[in-house]
C-alpha cells in the first residue's frame, strides 16, 4: 500500500503536465496480431479520462502479408517499401479495413468490473491524410505505395476538441480519389509535426534504443541520436524510428518516446515513472543544476520533509527556507527537483547543509553534482575548507574527500549551536586551489 501511494504522488506532476496536451501513439499491426492491443486501450483510456488528447497510428503489416500469401501474390520490397500494384492494393485496403474495425470494437468496450467500464471513448476516422504517389525508386514504380502529401490537421484538432480519439490507418487519398499505401512512421511524423503534438511515441519490438555493450539509452539528444544513427548494427525497428524522432524533435515536437510493444502497462511506465522503460529523444536539456528560486521552496520541501521526519536532517521551518534560500542549489530534471544543498559561509570555512537526492535518483551521481556545485560555490567565496554534519551519510562523504574531525574544528560560532543529543560526526574537506 505505502508502494502504491509513493508511486501515485510521484506521478501527480506528470498527471497536472499531461491535462490538455496531445499525444500522437504509433504502432504496428502485430499489437492486434499477438493479442495486445486489448491491454494498450486500457491505458490509452486512462490517458484520455486524464485529458489527453490522443491520435492513435496503427501499421498493418502483418495483417496485409499474411493476406497476400494466401492469395498467391508476389510481396515485392524496393528499399524497404511495398510495390503496391492494382492487386496488391486491394488486399491493403482490405486488411486495413478489417484490422480497424478491429481497433474501434476494442476501443468501444465498456466492460463493468474492467479497466474500460463506462469508459465511453469514441473514435473518429476520416480522410486526414493527403497522399502522393512515391513515384519511381531505383528504377522501380512503386504504384499505389504513397507518400504523405499534407494533414488535414485543423480536422484533426476539431475532433481532439469534442473530445474524439483520433484513429488514422497507413492510407491517404489523392485529390483526384486515388488510395495509396503508406508506412505507420510517415503518417505518425507528419501527423505530431503538423499537430505541434506534446508527445510522439513509438511502440516497437525493442526496449528503445541501447549502446554498442546493449545497454538500454534512457535519454537522447538530437546530437546523440544523430551519433547513433551511423551504427550499422542497429535492429530494424530502431533504424526506422530514431530518424523519425530526430525529424520530429528538429520541427517541435519536444519528446519522441521509443519504448517496447511487449510490456505489459508500459506507456504507463514510460510516462509517468521518471525513469521510463524506453528511450526519450529530446531537443531540450532535461537535467538543469541552477541557483534555487523562491518558487522552488515547496519542492525543496518535499525533499526533505521525509528526512526531517527520520531524524536525519534537523527540520527547517518555512520561513526560515524562505529567508535562506539564495544559499540552496537545486538539480531539476524534467521540471522535477530531484536534488537540493546549500552553503552557509563563516569566516574560512563553509558548511554543507541540506544535501538531499530524491530516492529514485541516488544511484545516478545526482549528490556528486551537486557536491560539486557547493564546493565550486565556496571556492569562489573563498572559502578553504569546507564541513558537514551528519549522522547516517558518513561513509559517502569519505568517498568523496572528506575526512572526520573534532567538534572544536568548527568555527566558534558553529561550535556553541552544536546539537550534543544529536552526536552528528563532522567532516572536513579542504578546497583545492
Amino acid at each position: 500500500m505505502k508502494e502504491f501511494v509513493n508511486w501515485f504522488r510521484y506521478s501527480a506532476p506528470y498527471i497536472n503536465a499531461f491535462r490538455g496536451k496531445t499525444f500522437v501513439v504509433a504502432f504496428g499491426g502485430e499489437v492486434v496480431a499477438d493479442g495486445k492491443f486489448l491491454e494498450l486501450t486500457h491505458d490509452i483510456n486512462l490517458l484520455a479520462s486524464l485529458g489527453v488528447k490522443i491520435v492513435l497510428v496503427h501499421g498493418a503489416r502483418p495483417q496485409i502479408e499474411s493476406r497476400i500469401r494466401d492469395a498467391g501474390l508476389e510481396d515485392r520490397y524496393v528499399e524497404g517499401m511495398r510495390v503496391t500494384d492494382l492487386d496488391v492494393l486491394q488486399h491493403v485496403k482490405d486488411s486495413i479495413g478489417r484490422l480497424r474495425m478491429e481497433i474501434e470494437a476494442l476501443l468501444s468496450m465498456g466492460l463493468p468490473n474492467s479497466p474500460m467500464a463506462n469508459a465511453d471513448i469514441r473514435v473518429s476516422s476520416g480522410n486526414f491524410i493527403i497522399a502522393k504517389p512515391m513515384g519511381v525508386i531505383s528504377g522501380i514504380d512503386l504504384m499505389y505505395t504513397g507518400a504523405v502529401r499534407k494533414v488535414d490537421s485543423q480536422a484533426i484538432r476539431n475532433r481532439l476538441e469534442s473530445g474524439e480519439i483520433v484513429l488514422l490507418s497507413p492510407l491517404g487519398y489523392s485529390p483526384t480519389g486515388e488510395i495509396f499505401n503508406l508506412t505507420l512512421e510517415e503518417i505518425a511524423t507528419h501527423v505530431a509535426i503538423s499537430l505541434k503534438a506534446d508527445k510522439l511515441i513509438f511502440l516497437m519490438d525493442e526496449n528503445g534504443v541501447k549502446d554498442e555493450n546493449g545497454v538500454l539509452l534512457r535519454e537522447l539528444s538530437l546530437s546523440r541520436a544523430q551519433t547513433q544513427l551511423s551504427r550499422k548494427d542497429l535492429p530494424e525497428d530502431v533504424r526506422i524510428y530514431l530518424p523519425c524522432a530526430l525529424k520530429c524533435c528538429r520541427e517541435g515536437v519536444n519528446r519522441v518516446h521509443l519504448l517496447s510493444r511487449h510490456v505489459d502497462g508500459g506507456l504507463l511506465l514510460e510516462l509517468f515513472t521518471h525513469e521510463g522503460i524506453g528511450t526519450l529523444v529530446t531537443q531540450d536539456i532535461l537535467e538543469h543544476l541552477r541557483q534555487a528560486k523562491i518558487e522552488d521552496v515547496g519542492g525543496i520541501l518535499a525533499l526533505i520533509e521525509p528526512l526531517e521526519a527520520e531524524g536525519v536532517l534537523v527540520r527547517r521551518q518555512r520561513e526560515r527556507l524562505e529567508m535562506e534560500i539564495d544559499r540552496f542549489f537545486v538539480l531539476e530534471h524534467d521540471r522535477m527537483l530531484i536534488g537540493c544543498a546549500a552553503l552557509y559561509p563563516y569566516e574560512e570555512e563553509g558548511e554543507i547543509a541540506c544535501l538531499v537526492v530524491h530516492p529514485e535518483f541516488r544511484n545516478a551521481g545526482v549528490g556528486e553534482r551537486l557536491l560539486v556545485r557547493i564546493e565550486e560555490r565556496a571556492k569562489n567565496l573563498g572559502l578553504n575548507r569546507v564541513f558537514v554534519l551528519t549522522t547516517r551519510t558518513a561513509h559517502w562523504f569519505i568517498e568523496h574527500g572528506f575526512v572526520e574531525a573534532g567538534i572544536e574544528t568548527l568555527p566558534e560560532k558553529k561550535q556553541t549551536l552544536y546539537n550534543y543529543k544529536r552526536r552528528s560526526k563532522v567532516f572536513m574537506k579542504r578546497l583545492s586551489a
